[in-house]
């Protein structure tokens, strides 16, 4: 009977710590990956004229993504039926213009990691979402960070590149940097408070369902 009562008491002795080494090797192996994303990315940089190609395949992917219908205003089904002529045009646009800038986190292969957007708005001039801005500010869209690359900084290092060329600016000095994350990403709308985006109480109705919302967030000038 003792042995009975012994071997019945090590049964969850034994479960317990067969899962805390499954939790270790789990945990272990999401730093190894993260450390594995985080040196694979060479550097941030803003978009080059010439690739148009990458710009593409890049948009595509995060079209593709689970979550890109409330991270997106774009369909993949639209996206992938532009002509060569629109991306290069927009490529070109990106990497020239003093009013727009993308920023990619290349690879040692030559791929991306993740990008964002940069688009100034001018004061009085029609917003993203068609309103007229109230500020001369800087607009960061088309956040996207591929999932292997998650938790690594990528998002942070695309995020102070993108805020440094806007406080950079000298015409307009931009007076914030703001952006809309859709109410049911709530994994977005942390990411980005962490990165110090904070609510200004401005939301938006989603374009492709007027029964959600995109909630305005902003970092202001001086940044903290």
């Amino acid at each position: 009977m003792d042995q009975t009562n012994r071997a019945e008491r090590a049964v969850p002795l034994v479960k317990a710590e067969r899962a805390e080494r499954a939790e270790r090797a789990e945990r272990a192996e999401r730093a190894e990956r993260a450390e594995r994303a985080e040196r694979a990315v060479l550097a941030v940089r803003a978009v080059r004229t010439d690739e148009w190609a990458e710009a593409r395949a890049f948009r595509l992917d995060a079209l593709r993504d689970p979550v890109a219908p409330i991270a997106f205003l774009e369909t993949y089904e639209d996206a992938v039926q532009r002509p060569d002529s629109f991306w290069r045009e927009r490529t070109e646009r990106s990497a020239r213009s003093a009013s727009v800038r993308q920023f990619v986190a290349g690879l040692a292969d030559g791929g991306w990691a993740g990008s964002v957007v940069a688009l100034v708005e001018r004061r009085g001039t029609a917003g993203a979402f068609g309103g007229p801005s109230v500020y001369d500010q800087v607009h960061i869209v088309a956040v996207y960070v591929r999932p292997e690359h998650r938790g690594a900084g990528v998002l942070k290092e695309l995020f102070d590149a993108a805020t440094a060329w806007a406080w950079s600016l000298e015409e307009p000095r931009v007076e914030r940097v703001r952006l809309y994350v859709d109410e049911r990403n709530g994994r977005a709308r942390a990411a980005y408070r962490k990165l110090g985006f904070e609510p200004t109480g401005e939301t938006v109705p989603v374009d492709n369902d007027p029964s959600a919302r995109e909630f305005e967030l902003a970092v202001p000038w001086p940044p903290a």
